[in-house]
């Protein structure tokens, strides 16, 4: 660990800035292993930015409820995209409402578009045509104040967690008053979290400072299919953002929403500690390095244990060379013979799993970040302390003698 230390390396972060080379590189390592490898760059990005949106610098943290990731089987995996804002897969309740409402107005309700109920067990019992136009006109009526109560605060969009009938969304479309029904309970929160809205449980509360805002709400379609979404972009709170996967399966689109969580997180690690080491097994390597040292300088059994441990660390280089089809043997002496020989000025120097010809991780671009190659080393070593403590183990269907 006090090796680590003394070789990463910290990197400025600023926000107004934007991730940095490195935070890319980073972000680039932890992908390159995955299935969307060959959008690499452009996810790598993606993740950062996201991160960036979302980060509180002042606390070093990321609330990961701000990133909401979200996929759609179709397209390329590079037609994946970041919205600075929210997308929900709703769409506009009637076809003649418009699709594109601009600085928009967002009323957010959780009380259904209906007349009024008991709330005990109930029974209506209509005789004639007129009881039943009486009981029409009632219900119309009510729409229309619901309609015009909305109307009065200025909203010209209402998104609602319930839905409605055909005859108030005829009346709001009448009104001009474009809505959206049957959304989620979690979705209405990030919208109210992204608009700075108020969620209005009742249509007498509603004013116009619990109206959110947004800079545009569009519906957006997919070809041929009958699937739409509605895009809420340039938001009040800069802070929600969505991320759209597009792939050309289910599988590719779920992997590609882990691969893209794994690159925050790494995203995440450097806003909590900028410092960064090499990758390619370069750290390993020079941390086996300095525990041969020290194993030198203690006598008995120990020594043993320190040298074994060491071996373990280059165990780590040796088998990504050899899934990288190099003799992960060969490889790993000669990085650290050139290692030793720099004494210790060039922990930087790892395998070179592409092949490119030079072991110079610097050059390459290939980078962890020191959080997560702390917490391996010391998990794994805990770990290993925990088994070593075990003195027997009961193995099931053993047959007692």
């Amino acid at each position: 660990v006090q090796t680590l230390d003394k070789i990463a390396r910290r990197i400025p972060l600023k926000k107004g800035d934007g991730p940095s080379d490195e935070v890319l590189e980073c972000a680039l390592t932890a992908l390159s292993s995955k299935i969307v490898n060959k959008c690499g760059n452009q996810f790598a990005d993606i993740a950062a930015r996201a991160i960036w949106s979302v980060a509180d610098f002042e606390r070093k943290d990321v609330n990961f409820e701000l990133v909401k990731v979200t996929g759609k089987v179709g397209a390329e995996l590079s037609d994946t995209r970041l919205i600075r804002g929210v997308l929900i897969e709703k769409d506009i309740s009637h076809p003649q409402m418009p699709r594109t409402i601009k600085d928009a107005k967002i009323a957010i309700l959780t009380c259904p578009f209906e007349p009024p109920k008991p709330k005990t067990k109930h029974k209506l019992d209509i005789t004639s045509v007129d009881e039943f136009k009486k009981l029409q006109e009632y219900e119309r009526n009510k729409f229309e104040d619901m309609v015009k109560q909305v109307k009065a605060t200025g909203a010209n969009l209402a998104i609602c967690q319930w839905g409605f009938d055909d005859e108030a969304n005829h009346l709001l479309m009448l009104n001009e008053l474009p809505a959206i029904r049957w959304v989620g309970g979690p979705e209405v929160e990030l919208i109210a979290i992204a608009t700075k809205g108020r969620i209005v449980p009742r249509f007498e509360d509603l004013t116009a400072d619990k109206l959110g805002k947004a800079g545009l709400v569009k519906e957006i379609d997919f070809g041929t299919s009958r699937d739409k979404m509605i895009v809420i972009e340039d938001c009040e709170n800069t802070k929600a953002v969505t991320i759209f996967v597009r792939g050309g399966n289910k599988m590719i689109v779920e992997e590609a929403k882990r691969s893209l969580h794994d690159a925050m997180c790494v995203c995440r690690n450097l806003i909590r500690d900028s410092r960064i080491v090499a990758g390619g097994g370069s750290a390993e390597i020079a941390c086996a390095l300095a525990v041969s040292e020290s194993a030198n300088m203690v006598k008995g059994l120990e020594q043993y244990a320190m040298e074994g441990f060491a071996a373990a660390l280059e165990s780590i280089p040796q088998a990504l060379a050899e899934n990288s089809g190099i003799n992960g043997l060969e490889a790993v002496t000669q990085v650290r013979s050139m290692q030793a020989a720099a004494n210790g000025e060039k922990p930087y120097l790892g395998v070179d799993c592409l092949q490119k010809g030079s072991e110079d991780m610097r050059e390459q671009g290939v980078f962890d970040t020191y959080v997560a190659k702390r917490a391996q080393l010391l998990l794994t070593t805990q770990l290993v302390r925990m088994i070593l403590k075990i003195d027997d183990v009961i193995m099931e269907g053993d047959d007692e003698e």
